[in-house]
């Protein structure tokens, strides 16, 4: 049992890590995807776009932070 919760949680802090609000946008980005792809839309530049888009929010969201004033 313990190398089964050592496992999910290096699958955890790998995946999640320290901020969880990437990993969902991440998520988010290649389920619309995949929907867009199976729609035969031309959905290929929606990830660059979604990449940018999550980057430009974490880093919004880390300047705002009052511990980054520090």
């Amino acid at each position: 049992m313990k190398y089964l919760t050592g496992f999910l949680a290096f699958w955890y802090n790998f995946i999640i890590g320290d901020d969880w609000t990437i990993a969902v946008g991440v998520v988010l980005a290649l389920a619309l995807g995949a929907w867009l792809a199976r729609s035969h839309v031309g959905g290929w530049l929606w990830l660059p776009l979604a990449v940018g888009l999550v980057l430009v929010l974490s880093l919004w969201r880390a300047v705002k932070a009052p511990e980054a004033r520090m």
